[in-house]
């Protein structure tokens, strides 16, 4: 995809699709939040991925408390099944109603030096939304950034294990810092209560920087939890950066905005620093 510029996927459906609207949008999911006293730098983390009126709020949570850099990696699930299980595009722009945002190929290159799993493949990334509602946020914060796209569906713990260590040798390497976003919703589909439980079980581990345990709680308590592979490689990451805590900033479900809590689905921000 040389050159090329992918055209957003979901304006208009999960974010408002003219830029006034979604600034405006966006800066509402803000103004949700209590103002923040201090950014905070972090290594890694986890955002919400769903339409901006339900869990854009828990998004800004992070996206205001952080220092944030002008590169990142940013790992998604693949919500569509199209294309490659570890899909990443390594040149042009993604476009948001808000403009283009350059691919970094230095980093995407440096990252496919590092493992062979990673695969250009622009299929997994066309229609997938979870990365794509991420960018509003950045580029109202920024004046400009760069980022790498990376689409997961690598449903093993070594080749997602692979794929975290390889994105730790490469951001060990830079001399500019470089953000690691692990773009993930929480359970699906249960009611309020069992999605709280459920939740809390995942989050627990991710605040414990466990990403083995997330893996297992995921799995063996049947956590819908759609993001857990991107999350996963992100804490090893993170964990091999030298992280030493985390924090929770926000969590939330739909039903908080819609009032319906017999099938809610849970977000939440998390900083790993």
């Amino acid at each position: 995809m040389s050159g090329s510029v992918r055209p957003p996927a979901v304006a208009g459906m999960f974010y408002e699709g003219s830029p006034e609207r979604l600034r405006e949008q966006v800066d509402a999911c803000f103004a949700a939040n209590p103002p923040v006293p201090a950014k905070e730098k972090f290594i890694g983390a986890v955002v919400p991925h769903a339409g901006l009126m339900y869990s854009g709020h828990v998004a800004a949570a992070f996206y205001a408390a952080a220092d944030l850099p002008a590169r990142f990696i940013i790992l998604c699930p693949n919500h569509t099944g199209a294309g490659h299980h570890a899909a990443i595009n390594r040149e042009g722009a993604w476009r948001t109603p808000l403009g283009d945002v350059p691919i970094d190929t230095p980093l995407v290159d440096a990252l496919m030096s590092r493992t062979k799993l990673l695969q250009v493949d622009a299929r997994a990334h066309a229609r997938e939304h979870s990365l794509e509602v991420q960018l509003p946020f950045l580029q109202r914060l920024l004046p400009r950034f760069t980022f790498v796209p990376i689409c997961l569906a690598t449903h093993r713990l070594e080749l997602t294990e692979e794929i975290g260590n390889a994105v730790a040798d490469v951001v060990s390497s830079e001399r500019e810092p470089v953000g690691i976003l692990a773009s993930s919703d929480l359970n699906h589909y249960e009611d309020q209560q069992e999605t709280i439980r459920k939740d809390n079980l995942a989050i627990s581990e991710v605040l414990a920087l466990k990403p083995h345990e997330l893996w297992r709680v995921v799995d063996q308590f049947d956590v819908s939890m759609c993001g857990f592979i991107p999350t996963t490689a992100m804490l090893v990451a993170a964990k091999r950066l030298g992280a030493g805590q985390a924090r929770l900033l926000k969590h939330a479900t739909s039903g908080d905005i819609n009032g319906d809590y017999r099938r809610v689905v849970g977000y939440a921000s998390i900083a790993i620093s």
